[in-house]
């Protein structure tokens, strides 16, 4: 730290104190993500291919998360691509790693419209054998793992954008009930699992949202059973929905836990210091949705490392939407993460890289318009907090753009909702209305 004083004009430095760098060093944080998470009851998990579970890729999985969900391994087509004929290699194997290493798992998916085998997909079922075959798939693989897995993402993804069912295999075969049977019959196969519907385009209030909302009290009213919901939570950077805690919330008040699935924040290639300060503000944004709310079991991240992520190969021309980058770096997004945890941030800004500039731009014989400008070079914020003591007897009126305290003769103002992020190169202003009486001296200020 160090003080200065300056009488020459009424521009002054304010306290920049970091919460957040678009660049810091290539190493995570002191304490594991899945430590700061099992503090607050939480799940930190995420997606992963089973080959890939050696060297740095598994450190990281292992070191970071207290789950795994298999990315593909243990969907229908993975698990039995000839009828009869069954490949559990790869999904062992995650749920082996994952004991190893004390994590839970969370199972998918039983029930989904894509990645099915040819044969089923081909086949011409009558109803009874449709129904067969779901209850007998549900009631194998379920069972394989019976008392080894947290949770199953039973039926996967079964609305359309407009709250109406999608027209698939099971419920062109079977009608809506289909949902209810395979809840049921999983539950008869691992009574101790939590049994989830999951589906994307559904973390705001919405009408996708509220066709999951209405079939889950339904089944909650006819004694289906159903733990869960999941929220799959593939956002577009700097869109994560207003109305994501609410949503959350209105569906824990059903009894029932939620859970976010497969967060991935994709962004228009290439990446840059802008854009990943705005990625790490919108993964603490999802982050503190989810801890507001007792209910919401935890996070995982569909892949953690841009170099297994699904983005570039689905939305070409976008991707770094995961934590790590493709060299196993942890991004801004993975110290927003752990910062939303409760862990603190381990790099400090380069000094002088971030700035605030206090400024008087009007002022009477009671009072006075002030502003401080934050401006980064070499850095970028996803928050901010200033502070200054003034020494006159000065007092705050009103504030805008900011949310500012005054304590005696010290002030402190942090960011608004909307005007956290500072990117390298860019800054934010807010101003306040104070009054004065005598002198309206320079505030003796510290720089952090």
């Amino acid at each position: 730290m160090r003080s200065l004083r300056t009488g020459l004009s009424l521009a002054a430095l304010v306290t920049c104190l970091v919460a957040l760098l678009t660049a810091p060093a290539a190493h995570a944080a002191d304490t594991p993500l899945r430590d700061l998470a099992a503090a607050k009851g939480k799940v930190i998990g995420t997606a992963v291919t089973g080959s890939k579970l050696t060297g740095t890729y598994g450190d990281i999985a292992g070191r970071e998360f207290n789950a795994l969900t298999p990315g593909n391994a243990m969907k229908w087509g993975s698990v039995e691509p000839t009828r009869g004929s069954f490949n559990w290699a790869e999904a062992d194997q995650i749920v082996d790693f994952a004991e190893a290493h004390g994590q839970q798992v969370r199972g998918h998916t039983l029930v989904w419209h894509s990645q099915n085998p040819s044969w089923l997909t081909n086949g011409s079922w009558t109803s009874a054998e449709l129904s067969q075959l779901m209850n007998d798939h549900i009631a194998l693989e379920v069972g394989r793992y019976k008392g080894r897995l947290a949770t199953w993402d039973v039926v996967n993804e079964p609305f359309n954008e407009d709250g109406t069912y999608r027209q698939t295999l099971w419920y062109d075969g079977l009608g809506a009930d289909y949902i209810a049977q395979a809840l049921t019959a999983a539950r008869a196969a691992d009574p101790s699992a939590k049994l989830y519907i999951n589906d994307y385009n559904v973390e705001g209030v919405n009408a996708k949202s509220t066709a999951l909302y209405n079939l889950v009290r339904s089944l909650k009213e006819r004694g289906i059973p159903i733990d869960g919901v999941g929220l799959q939570a593939h956002l577009i950077l700097g869109q994560v929905p207003s109305t994501l805690q609410q949503n959350i919330q209105r569906f824990a008040d059903l009894g029932v836990d939620v859970a976010i699935t497969e967060l991935d924040i994709r962004m228009q290639l290439p990446s840059d210091s802008a854009k990943l300060t705005q990625q790490a503000a919108d993964y603490k944004a999802v982050m503190n949705a989810c801890l507001a709310v007792s209910r919401c079991v935890g996070v995982t991240v569909w892949g953690f490392t841009d170099s297994d992520s699904w983005i570039p190969g689905t939305f070409p021309g976008q991707g770094a939407a995961t934590p790590y980058d493709e060299n196993y770096a942890p991004k801004p997004a993975y110290y927003a993460i752990a910062e939303s945890l409760g862990g603190g941030t381990t790099t400090p800004p380069p000094t002088g890289a971030c700035t605030a500039t206090y400024s008087v731009g009007n002022q009477w014989n009671t009072g006075f318009t002030g502003q401080v400008r934050i401006a980064c070079s070499g850095a970028a914020l996803s928050s901010w907090k200033v502070s200054w003591t003034f020494g006159a007897g000065q007092q705050l009126t009103q504030a805008w753009n900011a949310s500012c305290t005054q304590s005696g003769a010290t002030v402190t103002c942090s960011n608004a909702s909307y005007n956290g992020t500072v990117p390298d190169g860019g800054s934010v202003t807010f101003g306040f209305n104070g009054s004065w009486s005598g002198s309206n001296p320079v505030p003796t200020v510290t720089l952090g």
